[in-house]
């Protein structure tokens, strides 16, 4: 199954069902894949006429399936619901962007790498990122670079563009956290893994849902979702800060000593702002971790599911 998160995509989503039936047909004509594979198409709360289009699609091609997520949940939620959805029927899925801005061609390859070699995984990596503005790229290279840094295992140039095994889809759901990083949990799971390499294309209809803010809060979810690294630093600033205030100690009693003490109120000043604001800074980041907890504990459903179209389950509603 292909599991494809749609957050206002009415003007994206006939063409994206075009391309992926095509694909599928294509697949299923050379024995590639069965006749039960399809498309699940998650509504995450769109606020656009997504959900009648995915309706209508859904009573036209039997291959189509909808599912109608009770509110706006979040890209990885809506990309999650989606494979809770499928995998109980499905060998593997393969998550997908309604944009199309991921190659769809690299599919068969991704496939054969799962049913010729074994491969639980597979991930679909960008060649390059010529395509993107000078600042998306900077800042998506500076994300992977800090990632890696800190330890956390993801893959560079790595969406949410992959091949999952239902072996690798089963594991996937024994992860209960709810600040979802799917690209940091997927190389948790482990299993046989490979890479294909494509080239991202400008999208097929409507706008880009991942604005700068949208971006900035899902890098410190990764971030914070993944390292205790942050918190380490603010611990290490602060003994640094110490050992430099016994220098300034060492130094005020040495000029109090030979009668040159000299008054400064601009360094003063600037001593106070700065170790002000390096502690709001650290209580920033330990505010960051205990939030996450917080939300951790209280152990919410992350998404609740309204409605799904061409599955036994339909009308039911589902809480996960």
């Amino acid at each position: 199954m292909i599991v494809v998160p749609c957050y206002n995509e009415q003007a994206a989503l006939p063409i994206t069902a075009e391309k992926l039936l095509s694909l599928i047909n294509d697949l299923l004509l050379r024995e590639l894949i069965n006749a039960e594979s399809g498309i699940v198409l998650v509504d995450d709360g769109s606020k656009d006429n997504t959900w009648n289009v995915i309706r209508d699609l859904n009573s036209k091609h039997d291959a189509i399936v909808g599912v109608k997520l009770s509110r706006n949940c979040g890209h990885q939620n809506a990309l999650l619901a989606g494979l809770q959805t499928a995998y109980p029927i499905s060998d593997c899925c393969i998550s997908i962007d309604a944009d199309l801005q991921d190659d769809i061609f690299v599919i068969e390859e991704m496939v054969n790498k799962f049913s010729e070699e074994g491969c639980e995984i597979v991930y679909g990596v960008r060649k390059e990122r010529n395509s993107d503005s000078w600042f998306k790229r900077t800042t998506a290279l500076g994300f992977y670079k800090v990632m890696r840094w800190l330890g956390v295992n993801s893959v560079y140039n790595h969406a949410d563009f992959r091949l999952m095994g239902h072996r690798a889809l089963e594991e996937l759901m024994n992860y209960r956290e709810r600040n979802l990083f799917l690209r940091g949990i997927v190389p948790l799971i482990g299993f046989k893994s490979d890479n294909v390499y494509y080239n991202r294309s400008q999208r097929i209809a409507g706008e880009s849902k991942y604005p700068l803010g949208k971006m900035f809060n899902f890098a410190v979810d990764g971030i914070t979702s993944f390292s205790v690294k942050p918190v380490r630093m603010v611990f290490s600033l602060g003994l640094f800060f110490v050992l430099i205030a016994f220098f300034i100690l060492v130094y005020v009693i040495v000029t109090l000593c030979l009668g040159k003490a000299v008054s400064g109120w601009a360094s003063l000043i600037l001593s106070l702002w700065f170790i002000g604001g390096c502690v709001l800074i650290g209580l920033g980041v330990v505010g960051e971790y205990i939030g996450k907890i917080y939300i951790e504990v209280k152990d919410r459903p992350r998404y609740v599911v309204e409605q799904i179209l061409g599955l036994s389950q339909n009308d039911d509603q589902h809480e996960k």
